[in-house]
């Protein structure tokens, strides 16, 4: 989430691409924990590993 200058009100929000959560701009705890992968943003790594995985088993279940 990306507050104005003046703090008044918020400027975008940023979301994880998988579960949703917000990410704070002005947070250490987040930008620490934050992932930019393909132009997607992530709230952690646990995040990105559950989007491959994801991927894996759609792609495993697709009829050939």
């Amino acid at each position: 989430m990306k507050f104005s200058q003046n703090r008044f009100y918020i400027e975008s929000y940023v979301k994880c691409a998988n579960c949703g959560t917000l990410v704070y701009d002005d947070s250490p705890e987040d930008q620490a924990r934050k992932v930019t992968l393909e132009g997607a943003t992530f709230c952690s790594q646990w995040c990105v590993d559950w989007k491959h995985e994801r991927e894996a088993r759609r792609a495993a279940s697709r009829p050939t």
